[in-house]
């Protein structure tokens, strides 16, 4: 069994996760539509945990107790090898814990579990945070999933868009140099719908703080192709989000937390967004791609 990749298959369905960044890398379809994007030269990864941290910190630098430790953005989990916990056909769980390497960066003790279930439509990740600590735990999580964009080939980027399951008219926030802005942008959803261009992203990442839907559809606005829906729990922002110059991918990004705002300057555990998680309690958050086509 290979140590360093492992598959699920469940029907028509097909997906591969790494061991490093427990990582999902790949969801195919028997058809041979493939939904995750291939980490290309526009950006060398598929979809990332952000863990113990979701955007930047001022100056990669995060202080706590008089100790100032470095913490660069989004944080070590999607650069740390996790440990296998479990491995079938239709689900996977992978593990990471503090450890001395991981207490350099962040004084902190906990355990995060990923664990990937495929059945006949679509794959569910839950992530559980647990505080294995003696202080309180303060922390962020989000998934930083991309997807090809495109769906298919040959049909333009703009004739897609995102329908999510509730109106959005709270305006959105942004960031620069990988901190959050205080001013916000009017939303770009019309009602439901926020129809897709390399423009939106001229400003970097789409944030919505709070998202009020609870799923979003990525589709074709002709109707014809393949579709996607993304569906989350227990977090409470989103984060959309494409490179800036225009890149054949786009990210559908569950957040619980987000980068500094710009004017913050303060212990990390002030940092607005966190959680804080009591010794001995977890955390556990959820989300869900479901495909089809039409």
């Amino acid at each position: 069994m290979d140590e360093l990749v492992h598959i699920l298959k469940h029907g028509s369905l097909t997906a591969a996760i790494k061991a490093h960044g427990a990582e999902l890398c790949s969801l195919r379809n028997k058809g041979g539509t493939e939904f995750v994007w291939q980490a290309g030269p526009a950006w060398a990864r598929h979809a990332p945990l952000l863990y113990p941290i979701v955007g930047r910190l001022a100056n990669d630098e995060m202080r706590h107790r008089g100790k100032t430790y470095r913490m660069t953005q989004h944080g070590f989990a999607r650069d740390s090898r996790f440990v296998w916990a479990e491995r079938g056909e239709k689900r996977c769980s992978l593990v990471l814990e503090d450890s001395q390497a991981t207490r350099a960066l962040y004084p902190f003790a906990f355990r995060l579990t990923a664990t990937y279930t495929i059945d006949d439509s679509g794959l569910d990740l839950v992530l559980t945070v647990v505080n294995t600590g003696k202080e309180t735990l303060p922390v962020s999580l989000g998934g930083h999933p991309a997807f090809n964009w495109p769906l298919q080939a040959g049909v333009p980027k703009e004739s897609y868009a995102l329908a999510f399951t509730n109106e959005e008219p709270s305006p959105v926030r942004r960031v620069e140099g990988g901190l959050l802005l205080a001013a916000t942008d009017p939303s770009p959803v019309r009602g439901t719908v926020l129809p897709l261009s390399e423009a939106l992203f001229t400003s970097d990442a789409i944030i919505f703080d709070p998202v009020n839907s609870h799923a979003v559809r990525y589709a074709s606005t002709d109707g014809n192709g393949p579709w996607l829906d993304m569906s989350w729990r227990g977090f409470r922002e989103l984060g959309v989000w494409s490179k800036p110059s225009g890149a054949p991918f786009l990210c559908i990004e569950p957040w619980r937390g987000y980068a500094s705002p710009k004017e913050f300057d303060g212990e990390f555990s002030d940092k607005p967004g966190l959680m804080h998680i009591a010794p001995g309690v977890e955390e556990e958050l959820s989300y869900r791609i479901e495909v089809g086509s039409y």
